[in-house]
């Protein structure tokens, strides 16, 4: 075996190994390297969930992440996006950094993007939705015993302003359309909130673009090409000013 053959070998390997522990893998074609990242199931924050939970683990995906953006291999990230929520904080954390990345990202919610799925779909610099893609946008929920009702109340207002505001700032979504949405009544049973699904969440601007893989990724190809061009522009640019 060559020693390119045993780099392919190991490179799949390695790959399998991404697929199996952390739910991604990375793509290498001529047109880029791409890493994708899937958000399955329920996103687990501070507290294990029971191991028949299909879970997201927010201690895996943010060191991830950040090695994403700092890898001079990898060109753009792809977030697939099944999940019906979970932990807030946990949450907003990968949201917050998806969003912070400066090189190309782009989002596709397949299946649903419900609760504290939807800031991590609109965190990309792209996102897609299938057309039979769903998502719930509903005020933050309460369950249990709560010592301290109005401290309570008031902490959980705070942190649906900041939901609020994150959705805003990376989407084409109005404040009030967003807060009525998710204040609408009779849509969910007993409960608040509502459900909308592909064309619907395109035509209110909160996701971008209605599509499927190959739209998500001839996006992020599209913007690998103008990197790519933009870095050989600016070099010739070096050259004829060295000479």
């Amino acid at each position: 075996m060559t020693d390119k053959d045993k780099e392919t070998a190991n490179e799949k390997t390695y790959d399998k190994e991404q697929i199996n522990e952390m739910a991604s893998t990375t793509v290498r074609s001529e047109k880029g390297i791409i890493h994708c990242l899937t958000v399955v199931g329920q996103i687990e924050g501070h507290q294990i969930l029971p191991e028949n939970n299909k879970t997201t683990k927010y201690e895996h995906v943010l060191p991830q992440l950040a090695a994403i953006e700092e890898s001079n291999e990898i060109d753009a990230l792809l977030i697939l996006l099944n999940t019906v929520g979970g932990d807030i904080e946990a949450g907003l954390a990968i949201a917050e950094m998806i969003a912070s990345m400066k090189k190309p990202t782009a989002s596709l919610v397949l299946g649903g993007g419900h609760s504290i799925g939807v800031p991590l779909a609109v965190a990309a610099k792209r996102s897609f939705i299938a057309s039979s893609a769903a998502m719930t946008l509903h005020p933050v929920r309460l369950t249990g015993v709560v010592i301290g009702v109005p401290q309570t109340y008031e902490y959980f207002s705070k942190v649906q302003d900041r939901i609020v505001r994150f959705i805003t700032q990376n989407s084409n979504i109005k404040k009030e359309k967003l807060e009525e949405l998710m204040l609408r009544t009779g849509e969910i049973a007993a409960d608040v909130g509502s459900i909308i699904y592909g064309e619907e969440a395109v035509n209110i601007g909160l996701i971008d673009c209605l599509g499927g893989l190959s739209d998500a990724l001839g996006y992020l190809h599209a913007e690998i090409s103008n990197a790519r061009l933009l870095e050989m522009q600016q070099k010739t640019k070096t050259t004829q000013n060295d000479q």
